[in-house]
C-alpha cells in the first residue's frame, strides 16, 4: 500500500485572506486571524486509501509543547483538547479540501501546520507550511472583540492617523503614517515581541502567554527607539522630523535591533500603535494636554518660580504641555467586566515599573474612578490626568509664598482622531468626572489619595508606609485655597506668531479692590521645550504700575525676532511669566505659552489618483525668515502611495522667498491615503503638511 503523497499545498490566499480582514498586508505568507476558520486545498500525487487517519499539528514558537498551549494535535472532525479542529470538505477529485478552526484564545505568532498520515501500519508527516495567526477584533470570543465594524476599521486597518500636539489653546494636527501592513512590518511586530527581557529569559514561557493581550501590551520592548530631550540631535534624527513608524522600524530591524535615534513620546506611541494594529489589537493614540509627571506619586505637582519668574527646578515633578500615549482595547479578566475597554499603555520611557521602563495597561475607567491601587500603573496615570497644580514663589531658602493651587489645571482636552475622519475626539470624560460644576471630580481625587496612603507596598518609590501617609495628609492640607490676590492680571497675544516675525503681546492688570494699588511687574520670556523645561532666556523686563481703584491697565511689549532666533529650540515654544508684586494681598504669577506658527505649506495634486498610475504632486512653500535659506530637503511619505520615503533636495531660497518643487508619485493600492511632505532645513524645525487621496482601483 503506497504512502499518501501531496503534490502542493494552495493556501487559498485570496480566500482566506478576505474572510480574515488581511488582504491588506503585502505578504505572501498565509495571515489569519484566531477564532475563526480557513481553508486550505492538497493536490495529491497518489489516491487516499479507505484506511488513512489524519491527524493535524499546530506549532509555534522555539519549544512547542500541548502543556503550554503552543502545540495543537487535532485529527479530523475531532475537537483536540486545546481547542484546534478540522474538517474534510468535498472537493474535486485528486484533491482535498480541509477547513480548520483555532481557539479564539490561541496564542499569536508565527506556525508551523504538519499533517500526519497514518496508512496501516505507516507513519508519514508532511510540512503543509507556515501561518501567521493574529488577534481577532472580529470574533466575539477574542479578548480584543470590538463590536463596531466602524471602529474596527480605524483603530485596526487604518494605516494611517492624526497625532495631536501643541498647547491645550492651540492644538495642532501631527499626520503620522502608521503603514502596519507595509512589506515586512509585521515580521518586524514578531520580531520585537521576540527581543523582549521576558522572551531571553524564558522564551517558551513568554511565547505560551502571548495569547493574552495583557500580557502582550504589557511586554517590555527593550528599545525599539531611544528617546532625547536635551542637545543636539547630531548623532541620529530630530524627533522632529519622523512622520512615521516604518522607517524607524525598518532602521530598527535592518540595524540589528540597536535603537533607532531619537525619539519623544508621540514617536514612541506612534510606533507603538503601528505594532499592535499589525498584531490584530484595536489601538488608538491619545494625546494629553497639561499632562502631569508626578515623580512621587502624591497626586500633586509643585511649581517654583524666583521674584523674576525664572522657573526653579526645586522638585522632579513636571508638567508637559502635551503627552503621548496609547489606548489598546481588550477585556479586563485579571480586574473584572468593569475594567473592560480601552487600556492605556504609555510607551515613552519615564519611570521604572517593576524594574524596567514600562507603564500599563491601565484602565481607563480604573484611572476614572481613581481606583489607584490596582496593577500596571493606574496612580501614575491617574496623576497625570488628575493632579493638583500648586504654584510657589521662592524667596529664599526660609521663605517662599503658595500663590495658588489649581484644581483644574492637569489633564486638559484629553484627543484623539475621530473615526472615519481627522477631526478630534475629545475623550476627557473617559478619564475623570467634569471638574466644573461637580463634586464627583473632588471625591475621587480624594479617593485616591486615601487608596494611595493605605497601600501596603509602593510600587514607585522607597519612603516607607509611615513617611508616606503623612506626605498625603500634608498635600491635602497644603491644597487649601491659597491667599486671594488684591490684582487680577491677562497675557494677551496681539497677533498670530509666525516664526520669522516678531511677538506682540499685552499684559492686562485689573486692580480687584478699591485701594489705590502700587504695582511692581517683572517680565520674563524664556525658550522651553514641550515638556516645559527652560532652555535659554530670552527677555527681562522690568515694570511699576499704579491702579486706581478697581482700574484697568495694559502693559505692551514686544519679542523681536532678533531677541528669539538664536534662542529658540525646535519646539518653537516660548514661556512667558509676569511677577506682579503689591504691598496688599498676595502677588500674582500670570504666565502664557506660545507656539509659533510655521508658514504655511501647500500640496497640490495635479489629477486623479488611480492604482499603478503615476501623478504628479506640487509642493510650495515660503521662506518665512528675513535671511537666506540653504541645505533643506523636502521629504514625502504615505503608506500605498510611496514605498520608501522619497528625499528632494531644495534650491536656495531669498528671504521672503516661495519656491515649488514637483514630484511623482505612483499610488500601488487603492482607498484613502495619507501623503506626508515635510520640509527639515537648519535654519528652522521642519514643515509639515499633509492631503488625503481617495486612491481609486486601477
Amino acid at each position: 500500500m503506497a504512502a499518501l503523497k501531496i503534490a502542493n499545498v494552495n493556501w487559498q490566499s485570496e480566500l482566506n485572506k478576505a474572510a480574515h480582514h488581511t488582504s491588506d498586508y503585502s505578504s505572501t505568507e498565509a495571515i489569519l486571524r484566531r477564532g475563526q476558520p480557513f481553508t486550505i486545498t492538497l493536490h495529491l500525487q497518489t489516491m487516499v486509501q479507505s484506511g488513512d487517519n489524519f491527524t493535524f499539528i499546530a506549532s509555534t514558537g522555539p519549544s512547542p509543547a500541548e502543556s503550554q498551549r503552543t502545540k495543537a494535535v487535532f485529527n479530523l472532525s475531532e475537537e483536540g483538547a486545546s481547542g484546534w479542529s478540522a474538517t474534510q470538505e468535498p472537493s474535486e477529485p485528486g484533491c482535498m479540501n480541509f477547513t480548520i478552526f483555532s481557539p479564539a484564545n490561541a496564542v499569536i505568532g508565527r506556525y508551523k501546520l504538519k499533517l500526519q498520515i497514518v496508512s496501516g501500519n505507516k507513519v508519514s508527516s508532511t510540512l503543509l507550511g507556515q501561518f501567521v495567526l493574529l488577534f481577532n477584533p472580529w470574533c466575539p470570543n477574542d479578548d480584543v472583540y470590538m463590536a463596531n465594524e466602524k471602529e474596527r476599521q480605524e483603530y485596526v486597518l487604518n494605516d494611517s492617523g492624526i497625532i495631536f500636539q501643541g498647547l491645550e489653546k492651540y492644538i495642532q494636527q501631527e499626520a503620522w503614517n502608521y503603514g502596519q501592513f507595509e512589506e515586512d512590518i509585521l515580521d518586524i511586530s514578531l520580531a520585537i515581541l521576540d527581543r523582549s527581557l521576558n522572551h531571553r529569559q524564558d522564551p517558551a514561557a513568554d511565547v505560551s502567554n502571548r495569547n493574552n493581550p495583557i500580557y502582550v501590551n504589557s511586554n517590555d520592548e527593550k528599545g525599539v527607539v531611544e528617546g532625547k530631550w536635551n542637545g543636539k540631535y547630531c548623532s541620529g534624527t530630530n524627533p522632529l522630523q519622523w512622520s512615521g513608524s516604518v522607517t524607524i522600524l525598518r532602521k530598527w530591524y535592518r540595524g540589528r535591533y540597536k535603537p533607532v535615534r531619537y525619539g519623544q513620546c508621540w514617536v514612541f506611541a506612534g510606533v507603538m500603535c503601528t505594532v499592535l494594529r499589525s498584531l490584530g489589537i484595536p489601538t488608538r493614540v491619545i494625546t494629553n494636554f497639561n499632562s502631569a509627571h508626578d515623580r512621587n506619586i502624591n497626586l500633586s505637582i509643585d511649581k517654583y518660580v524666583d521674584i523674576s519668574g525664572k522657573t526653579l527646578h526645586l522638585t522632579e515633578d513636571s508638567v508637559w504641555n502635551f503627552h503621548v500615549w496609547n489606548e489598546s482595547w481588550f477585556i479586563r479578566r485579571d480586574l473584572g467586566s468593569f475594567y473592560d475597554g480601552w487600556q492605556v499603555l504609555d510607551a515613552t520611557p519615564q519611570e521604572r515599573s517593576k524594574g524596567i521602563y514600562q507603564c500599563g495597561p491601565a484602565s481607563t475607567r480604573a484611572i476614572k474612578e481613581g481606583h489607584v491601587n490596582l496593577d500596571y500603573d493606574s496612580s501614575f496615570l491617574f496623576a497625570a490626568v488628575n493632579a493638583d497644580y500648586v504654584t510657589w514663589i521662592h524667596y529664599s531658602n526660609k521663605r517662599k509664598e503658595r500663590i495658588y493651587s489649581d484644581t483644574r489645571k492637569i489633564g486638559k482636552f484629553i484627543s484623539t482622531k475621530a473615526v472615519g475622519t481627522n477631526s478630534r475626539v475629545d475623550i476627557t470624560a473617559n478619564y475623570k468626572y467634569p471638574e466644573a460644576g461637580s463634586l464627583k471630580e473632588r471625591q475621587v481625587y480624594k479617593k485616591a489619595l486615601k487608596l494611595l496612603a493605605v497601600r501596603s507596598t509602593w510600587k514607585r518609590t522607597k519612603i516607607t508606609r509611615r513617611r508616606r501617609r503623612s506626605s498625603v495628609a500634608w498635600r491635602q492640607n497644603m491644597t487649601q485655597p491659597a491667599q486671594k490676590p488684591s490684582i487680577s492680571g491677562k497675557l494677551i497675544l496681539d497677533a498670530s506668531p509666525v516664526i520669522g516675525q516678531d511677538i506682540l503681546l499685552t499684559l492686562a492688570l485689573r486692580n480687584l479692590t478699591s485701594d489705590f494699588n502700587n504695582i511692581k511687574v517683572k517680565l520674563r520670556a524664556s525658550a522651553i521645550l514641550y515638556t516645559r523645561k527652560p532652555k535659554a532666556e530670552i527677555l527681562q523686563l522690568s515694570r511699576s504700575v499704579k491702579l486706581g481703584s478697581e482700574e484697568v491697565k495694559e502693559i505692551s511689549f514686544k519679542i523681536s525676532y532678533s531677541q528669539y532666533k538664536n534662542s529658540l529650540v525646535d519646539d518653537r515654544k516660548i514661556l512667558v511669566t509676569a511677577v506682579c508684586e503689591t504691598k496688599q494681598g498676595a502677588s500674582l504669577l500670570v504666565e502664557k505659552d506660545i507656539v509659533l506658527q510655521d508658514p504655511f505649506l501647500t500640496i497640490k495634486v495635479l489629477g486623479p489618483t488611480v492604482v499603478h498610475k503615476a501623478v504628479d504632486v506640487q509642493v510650495t512653500f515660503t521662506n518665512p525668515l528675513s535671511e537666506v535659506v540653504t541645505g533643506c530637503v523636502l521629504r514625502a511619505e504615505g503608506s500605498g502611495l510611496i514605498k520608501d520615503q522619497l528625499r528632494i533636495n531644495v534650491a536656495r531660497m531669498a528671504p521672503m522667498e516661495s519656491s515649488t518643487v514637483q514630484f511623482e508619485i505612483i499610488p500601488y493600492k487603492s482607498g484613502t491615503r495619507q501623503l506626508q511632505v515635510d520640509l527639515v532645513c537648519i535654519h528652522f524645525s521642519d514643515i509639515k503638511g499633509f492631503v488625503m487621496l481617495d486612491v481609486t482601483p486601477a
